[in-house]
């Protein structure tokens, strides 16, 4: 059996043009979580025409799912994400997003692929591509699997709770992988932990409004959520050892219509990340225990509402997997293969070995100019580049497209390919 990155090689000059078209259609006309019936119909339409894969639409609300049966060998499951950001995108592309959208809410936003997820697609596509044209160069099953709503953390639990273990058979290794900010050429692996835990909470505070020109009349809840704001800093510079990690951020603090209002209620929109089940369990209830203990100090007539927006896993890569996806990324990619350190981002993408039991590898994709990375490491900058979520984030298409498509193949090479 021949190497898939050599067919990819071959093909090169004729599939990246057309993958590049792809992805500037995708970038240009993102769709928010749980709502991307565009992309999922461009998807499936794709693997469709390649007339090799059995193709299932609409898994849990928008998912697609394609199964392309070689001979004998493992069966290796490939994952990207589909859905796109509430933000407007300011990255002046000529291909950039101006679309807008209501999200569950009601409310109106700009949308954007602010975390690269149009790449994410883009990769797969070309992988599944590949894959199919070259059947003489590997032996197994392969389940490409495009999942929606990422971003909120339901699109992974939504496809397996619409019966993926019953419709799909078990895989042996699930693999996936994420453009980050780092040097564009390089991929960043990891054995154990690789993603951080994540939790986000809206919590309702609730006070008595009254007129700006009587404060005694009222209970603030603007004081209310400041307070609570400024002493939830300290759950991690206080109550988290030195020597474990966490990140509390309030993302949004929502209050009152007019300057001489004093409003009835405020809300704060917070996140978690930890990479401990204790640490993370501390947090949780630390965040509890100051919200009702501010509200109390408050007098508040009622004690603060909780209610989860999201909750991802710890995504943890199994040991022994890592170390056959990084002995052929070392084959591939030499010195550009590296191992990575944890990042505090989270994703949904282990619930698929979580609930099927099963090893994953999940991988970070260098995205950021070459020259405009190692420029900002000499100045001690990296921080400075826009980064996932930001509303500049823009991965260069070369050589990101390309590198993208050689480690998903290189990876899943490394189940498929052994002769």
């Amino acid at each position: 059996m021949g190497s898939l990155t050599q067919a990819l090689e071959a093909s090169a000059a004729d599939m990246l043009p057309a993958l590049e078209g792809i992805y500037k259609d995708l970038h240009r006309n993102p769709e928010l979580s749980m709502h991307e019936v565009r992309t999922a119909g461009i998807v499936a339409d794709f693997l469709e025409h390649l007339g090799a894969y059995t193709v299932t639409r609409n898994v849990g609300v928008t998912g697609v799912v394609g199964v392309l049966k070689n001979g004998q060998g493992p069966t290796v499951m490939l994952r990207a994400d589909m859905d796109a950001l509430p933000m407007a995108e300011a990255t002046g592309l000529p291909y950039a997003s101006t679309v807008v959208a209501k999200d569950d809410d009601g409310v109106e936003t700009g949308v954007a692929h602010s975390c690269g997820h149009d790449l994410h697609v883009t990769w797969l596509l070309g992988a599944a591509q590949i894959l199919a044209l070259n059947r003489d160069r590997w032996s197994g099953t392969v389940m490409v699997v495009f999942q929606p709503g990422e971003e909120v953390g339901r699109g992974a639990q939504s496809m397996m709770d619409d019966g993926m273990m019953e419709r799909f058979s078990k895989p042996d290794i699930i693999l996936g992988q994420h453009v980050m900010v780092g040097r564009a050429g390089t991929v960043g692996y990891r054995s154990g932990t690789i993603l951080s835990a994540g939790d986000s909470l809206k919590v309702r505070l609730f006070g008595r409004g009254s007129h700006g020109s009587q404060p005694q009349t009222a209970i603030d809840p603007v004081i209310m959520a400041a307070s609570t704001t400024m002493r939830l800093q300290t759950i991690v510079s206080r109550e988290i050892a030195p020597a474990d990690s966490a990140v509390l951020t309030i993302g949004a603090l929502q209050a009152g219509t007019k300057e001489n209002i004093i409003p009835d209620e405020a809300t704060l929109k917070l996140n978690v990340r930890t990479y401990d089940e204790n640490v993370r369990k501390h947090v949780l209830g630390a965040i509890r225990r100051i919200c009702c203990a501010e509200c109390a100090a408050s007098d508040a007539p009622r004690e603060p509402e909780f209610t989860p927006l999201s909750s991802y896993p710890l995504t943890r890569n199994d040991v022994e997997a890592t170390e056959q996806v990084a002995k052929a990324f070392k084959a591939q990619f030499g010195d550009s293969a590296y191992e990575t350190k944890p990042a505090a981002a989270s994703e949904d993408f282990s619930i698929f070995g979580r609930t099927w039991k099963v090893p994953y590898v999940f991988w970070f994709v260098g995205g950021t100019d070459a020259k405009t990375f190692d420029d900002a490491v000499e100045q001690g900058k990296v921080n400075a580049i826009p980064s996932n979520h930001s509303p500049k984030f823009a991965p260069v298409l070369d050589p990101t497209l390309k590198i993208g498509l050689q480690s998903m193949l290189t990876a899943a090479s490394a189940w498929l390919c052994k002769s």
